[in-house]
């Protein structure tokens, strides 16, 4: 078994750390995104949409779109549970980890897409459209800031994959200059907690 990464991508990072949480060692090839090396019909037969990661089974198999690989690995070995226990909770976090990923996370994507140095020659861009996105993501970055008042972990008491997601749209923003604000003290205390966990640097 083996996962296409390429470290500086948020997507895969999230794998990384969800497999560091388990105590799960996976190897580990890079694929570098930025020369296109996702872009090769070798890759596509992998994956058709060409993006990390990608889990390759010993038979030779693949699986991508990184929650789907992380509940994989949550199927095989459930301890630590990273998706919540009970139909209530479970459901708690895939709704959390949802609102993430399209509220935030997706905005923040179009801005690295539309916006960033890195991207340029990536594709058509749309610059006004980048900074509609960009203000969502602040919008957005806020509310979750409101919701954190009341609890210590995105979906509830019990650290999740919505950390995960979160921890990784987080960082990434910063490449595009969405940051956490100095008043937002619920998500700075957030931040700090999660992002100390040794699982933090997979």
């Amino acid at each position: 078994m083996k996962m296409y990464d390429f470290t500086l991508a948020p997507s895969p990072r999230r794998v990384r750390i969800f497999l560091a949480e388990k105590g799960i060692s996976v190897e580990l090839v890079q694929v570098d995104i930025m020369r296109n090396a996702n872009r090769t019909p070798e890759f596509y037969r992998k994956n058709p949409l060409g993006s990390l990661p990608i889990l390759e089974l010993d038979d030779g198999s693949c699986l991508s779109e990184s929650v789907a690989i992380c509940r994989y690995f949550e199927e095989i070995q459930p301890e630590p549970r990273l998706f919540g226990v009970g139909a209530r909770e479970q459901a708690i976090v895939e709704m959390w980890n949802r609102r993430i990923e399209l509220e935030i996370f997706a905005p923040v994507g179009q801005v690295w897409s539309h916006l960033s140095k890195v991207a340029e020659g990536r594709g058509r861009r749309i610059p006004a459209f980048g900074e509609i996105q960009k203000h969502a993501a602040l919008d957005r970055i806020a509310w979750l800031d409101s919701e954190l008042k009341s609890r210590e972990f995105i979906a509830g008491d019990r650290y999740s994959i919505a950390d995960i997601t979160t921890l990784c749209m987080i960082d990434f923003a910063r490449t595009v200059d969405i940051r956490i604000q100095p008043d937002q003290a619920n998500l700075t205390r957030w931040y700090a907690n999660v992002s100390s966990r040794p699982s933090a640097n997979a």
